[in-house]
């Protein structure tokens, strides 16, 4: 078990966070770094390190993926993440609002660099949730968010946790599991259903 896991955040903390960013310097690029976390589970290395090349197609143009290598993930767990439509929105909105972009420049910059760090993004989410008073939340609580909402819908969709696995780029369904966090109402309702 995971020593001191971060906390997954409710929807309302979510817009809560959205409307925060919203109000404050930089929108659409604090928007799109929660989104990241959020809607497609990436660790703040991987928000940091995050190109053009790997959010656009052959032509230019923003795809409908993230094509993650291993090079700008954690360990070996590269791999290709389908986009969200509200996190694709995000990256076209700050695509527009940025200045124009080689397919090798960094999504993420600061006024001072055309690059960020690891530690800048989760000192980003650290000030962002002590601002507003979550307590436990850190810049991992958007991948434990995202695996949580993905185990929980995935049947839906006739999907297993497999699939969740491999959007969470585990190598193992252990790692995966340890990430989801246990819903004591959903477990009443399986019981008495």
């Amino acid at each position: 078990m995971l020593a001191k896991q971060a906390k997954v955040l409710s929807p309302a903390q979510v817009q809560t966070v959205l409307a925060m960013i919203g109000n404050q310097r930089h929108p659409s690029r604090n928007r799109l770094i929660f989104l990241l976390s959020i809607r497609a589970g990436l660790r703040a290395k991987e928000i940091a390190s995050l190109t053009w090349a790997m959010v656009t197609d052959a032509e230019g143009h923003i795809g409908d993926c993230i094509r993650l290598p291993n090079q700008a993930a954690k360990g070996q767990s590269g791999g290709v993440i389908p986009m969200a439509r509200e996190l694709r929105a995000a990256v076209v909105a700050h695509a527009e609002q940025s200045s124009p972009f080689g397919l090798s420049d960094r999504v993420i910059q600061t006024e001072r660099s055309k690059m960020t760090t690891a530690q800048v993004i989760v000192n980003l989410f650290r000030s962002w949730f002590q601002a507003l008073g979550f307590d436990g939340c850190s810049s991992h609580s958007g991948r434990r968010t995202f695996i949580t909402r993905a185990a929980r819908n995935i049947g839906r969709f006739g999907g297993s946790l497999r699939d969740v696995q491999a959007l969470a780029r585990h190598r193992s369904l252990a790692t995966t599991q340890r990430y989801i966090e246990i819903d004591a109402e959903a477990m009443r309702k399986v019981v008495d259903a």
